[in-house]
């Protein structure tokens, strides 16, 4: 039961998030994009401090450990996101579009649209391995967990979309791609199942590194994309959309029964 979940949970936030992201930026609610990243990165900061991280404290753990876990994770998707940026600026030796950090250039051979593909396949792999850690330590958890990711995936599908469409790839062929490397996110949840029932005991730590990776993506990437000098109604609005975000998370969990 809790595999399938698993399974569910995976394919709406890896494939659905492609769809959400292929309909923001191919329909008539392309205008709205940009408030796509002010709710993504409120669900992401919600679902890591009102419960992944919760979760992870009411195990038992020593708090030093875990505030450890935490910072090393930090400090690893931080390398990682600056190993990511070195590899692109010397594949391609020009600028980059930091759009979540993970398709960065441009891709007009089939060979760049591949490693943008396989990087965003790498990702939602990881991806799934967190959402499997939150469902293993309970079901509405990982629910919430599912949604996160799926909000957030959101920016960063659009941002590969935008990037496969000055290839040669037709529109529809964009989305069918970026739906295979969504796909892998089931894959992740699979093994994270594995992996994380052979090591039930260090489940707490497997919540806070998903929290770090929440926590990096929503400040280091979404949210420096916001802060940008605007009209008050636009900042109105960012900070509107940022507080549905966090609405949202607190909506599925009181839905769910799931409260700390």
């Amino acid at each position: 039961m809790t595999l399938l979940a698993i399974l569910v949970g995976t394919l709406v936030a890896g494939i659905g998030s492609v769809w959400v992201a292929a309909w923001l930026s191919f329909g008539v609610l392309s205008r709205y994009t940009q408030h796509m990243l002010s709710l993504a990165a409120g669900a992401l900061m919600a679902t890591s401090f009102l419960h992944l991280l919760p979760e992870a404290f009411e195990s038992g753990v020593g708090p030093h450990e875990l505030f450890l876990t935490l910072l090393v994770g930090l400090v690893f998707f931080f390398l990682l996101d600056k190993a990511e940026l070195w590899h692109h600026g010397h594949e391609h030796g020009h600028g980059h579009d930091h759009a979540h950090g993970h398709h960065h250039g441009h891709s007009d051979t089939p060979k760049g649209q591949w490693a943008i593909l396989a990087g965003d396949s790498v990702h939602c792999f990881g991806d799934g391995i967190l959402i499997a850690s939150a469902f293993m330590a309970d079901m509405h958890l990982g629910m919430i967990a599912a949604l996160a990711v799926l909000a957030h995936e959101i920016p960063h599908h659009m941002g590969d979309l935008a990037v496969l469409r000055q290839g040669s790839s037709s529109r529809r062929a964009a989305i069918v791609k970026v739906s295979m490397a969504g796909a892998i996110t089931a894959l992740g949840g699979a093994v994270g199942f594995v992996l994380v029932d052979a090591l039930r005991e260090g489940l707490p730590f497997f919540l806070v590194v998903a929290s770090s990776s929440f926590i990096y993506v929503a400040l280091a990437d979404l949210i420096p994309q916001l802060q940008k000098r605007l009209s008050a109604r636009e900042t109105a609005a960012q900070i509107l959309w940022l507080g549905v975000g966090i609405g949202m998370v607190l909506l599925v969990s009181a839905l769910t029964g799931h409260q700390h």
